[in-house]
C-alpha cells in the first residue's frame, strides 16, 4: 500500500513583506506629516509667560484665536479670494480645455504649454514678475497711465490689491486646472462623439450632454485644490507687501498673520495655534466639497 502523505498543517505565520514595502511610506509620511501636526498640537497648548516661563494653559489659546479680530479679518480676505477668483480661474481653465478639445484649434499643442508654462514658474518668481508690473513708480500700468495720459487705477491700492494678487493666482494656476479638465475629456469614449453626430448633435449640445458630465469629478478635484490652495495663500501678498506696505498688512492671510506672528514676534505657541485652526477650517472645507460632489455624482 502507497504511503498516504500527511496534510500539510497550515501556518499562521504573519507576512511581513508587504510591510516592508509599505514601511519606507509610513516612516516618510510620520516624518513629514503626522510629527509637524503633532508638534504643532502641542505648541498650541502652551503660552510664554513672563513670570513662570513656558506653562500648560489648555485651550486658551484657541480662545483667543477665536475672539481676535485681526484672525478673522485675515480670514474673511481670503474667503472672499476664494469666492471669487477660485469660479473665475475654473471657468477660464473649462473654456481652455473645451477650446483645446474641440479639434478645431491650429496648433493645438502650442496652445497648451502657451497656458501651462506660467505654472512652471514659482510662485515668488511670479509675485516679483507682477510687482513690477503693478509698480507705483517703475511699473508698466503707470507707465501706461502716463504715455495715454489717462487716470488707470493703481493696481496695489485698498480697492484692487485682493483683485490684483487674484490676477497673479490665476495666471499661474490656469494651465494647471486646463490639463486636469483636458485630461478627462480626453478619456470620453469616441463612441459617444459619433453617435452624438449621427443624432445631429452639434457642438454646443455635445458639449452640454457629454462633455460637461463627463468633467465632474475632474471639477471636483480641482475646486478642492483651488480651496486648499486659496486657504493657503501666502507667498502672492507676502512679496507684494513690500510694494505696498499700508495696504497688504501683516495679518493680511491668516498664513501671513502666522508667519509674521511666529518670526516676528516670537509668538510661536499663538502661531500654531493660527496654524491648527487654519488646518482644520481647510480639511472641513475641502472634505466639505467632496462630501457634496460625491453625491451629486452618486
Amino acid at each position: 500500500m502507497p504511503d498516504i502523505p500527511l496534510a500539510v498543517r497550515p501556518t499562521h505565520r504573519r507576512r511581513w513583506t508587504g510591510w516592508g514595502f509599505v514601511g519606507p511610506f509610513l516612516a516618510v509620511f510620520a516624518f513629514a506629516l503626522v510629527a509637524p501636526i503633532g508638534y504643532a498640537i502641542y505648541l498650541s497648548l502652551f503660552r510664554e509667560q513672563l513670570i513662570g516661563g513656558n506653562s500648560f494653559v489648555w485651550f486658551d489659546n484657541y480662545r483667543q484665536a477665536l475672539a481676535d479680530p485681526q484672525f478673522w479679518a485675515s480670514v474673511r480676505r481670503v474667503a472672499i479670494f476664494l469666492a471669487v477668483q477660485v469660479p473665475i480661474m475654473l471657468i477660464l481653465a473649462l473654456l481652455a480645455a473645451l477650446g483645446l478639445d474641440s479639434a478645431r484649434l491650429r496648433w493645438a499643442p502650442v496652445y497648451r504649454l502657451s497656458i501651462f508654462l506660467p505654472y512652471a514658474v514659482p510662485a515668488v518668481v511670479a509675485s516679483l514678475m507682477w510687482g513690477f508690473v503693478y509698480g507705483a513708480q517703475f511699473g508698466l500700468v503707470s507707465r501706461l497711465s502716463g504715455l495715454l495720459h489717462v487716470g488707470l487705477p493703481y493696481p496695489l491700492s485698498g480697492s484692487w490689491v485682493l483683485a490684483s494678487i487674484g490676477n497673479v493666482v490665476t495666471w499661474e494656476f490656469v494651465g494647471y486646472n486646463m490639463l486636469i479638465f483636458y485630461a478627462a475629456l480626453r478619456s470620453v469614449p469616441g463612441d459617444l462623439y459619433e453617435a452624438a453626430e449621427i443624432d445631429g448633435a452639434g457642438a454646443l449640445r455635445i458639449a452640454r450632454s457629454i462633455k460637461l458630465p463627463a468633467l465632474r469629478p475632474a471639477m471636483v478635484v480641482a475646486l478642492v485644490f483651488s480651496i486648499i490652495g486659496s486657504l493657503q495663500l501666502f507667498n502672492e501678498p507676502n512679496i507684494l507687501h513690500w510694494l505696498a506696505p499700508n495696504t497688504i498688512p501683516p495679518n493680511f492671510t491668516p498664513n501671513m498673520y502666522a508667519y509674521n506672528l511666529s518670526f516676528s514676534g516670537q509668538e510661536y505657541n499663538y502661531s500654531a495655534t493660527i496654524a491648527v485652526i487654519m488646518g482644520v477650517l481647510t480639511m472641513l472645507a475641502a472634505g466639505g466639497v467632496q462630501w457634496y460632489g460625491r453625491r451629486r455624482m452618486a
